[in-house]
Order: structure tokens, then sequence, then C-alpha cells
């Protein structure tokens, strides 16, 4: 790599870092290494793709990012409750209400369906119960 090609990455990786911060401030010591570790199969470009260039500060701020990702995985049929259950309480973590969360299942019903609608409000009164008054 060169000496330009290096300051670059190693710009993108902090900017992606400082985005996962963003989505989840319990990230504080976030490490794309250690991401590696855990998913040996993610490829460094993937990384670098997603926290360097397309997660970046000049978007969408991450609440929104992680509002649009609770209405998607509503539309899903909120089949992945792990990842539903997690996004949610990060949606929390940066600043976005039980409400606003609330809304956004709401409003997917009319794509997803209120079958889907309603296990996603089901998910989310679990984290909001788990959380407590802190969310």
């Amino acid at each position: 790599m060169t000496d330009a090609f290096q300051k670059l990455f190693a710009q993108m990786m902090e900017q992606g870092q400082e985005m996962a911060r963003a989505f989840n401030p319990a990230l504080e010591n976030f490490s794309p290494a250690s991401m590696e570790k855990l998913f040996p199969t993610m490829s460094k470009d993937v990384m670098e793709m997603w926290f360097g260039k397309t997660f970046n500060r000049e978007g969408l701020d991450a609440r929104t990012r992680l509002l649009v990702t609770v209405a998607a995985l509503t539309v899903l049929g909120a089949q992945a409750e792990p990842q539903m259950r997690l996004t949610i309480r990060h949606a929390l973590e940066a600043g976005a209400t039980k409400r606003e969360i609330a809304e956004v299942i709401y409003q997917m019903s009319m794509f997803g369906g209120v079958p889907a609608m309603t296990k996603a409000l089901e998910i989310a009164q679990k984290v909001f119960d788990e959380m407590g008054d802190d969310a």
C-alpha cells in the first residue's frame, strides 16, 4: 500500500469507528480487527465500505439509520427477532424515543401487514420493558 492510500484507509476506518460509536455509545472501543475475529468471512473491503464510506457522518445520523432499520426489519415480518431487539436497543441508545420506534413500526403495517407489525410491537415492548425507565 502506498502512504497516501494507508492514510486514506486509516481515515475511513476512523470514520467507521465514530459511526459505530454513534450507533451504540457502548461501542466506545469498537475495533474492526475484533469484528474480523467475530466474522472471519466478512472481508476487510466490506468492513471498510460499510463503516468507512457508506456509514459516515455526512449521511443520515445514527438515530435515523436505526429507525430505518427497524422499519425494514418490521416489513420483513420481524422474523429476525435478535436483530430487531438489538436494533431497537441501539435506536434508544442513539436518542430515538419509544414513541418514535412505535410510530415507525405502525407505519410499516401498510407495507408488511398487520401480523408483521404486531410481532414487531411485541418485540419492541419486550425491549422497552427490559430497559425500564432508562429508555
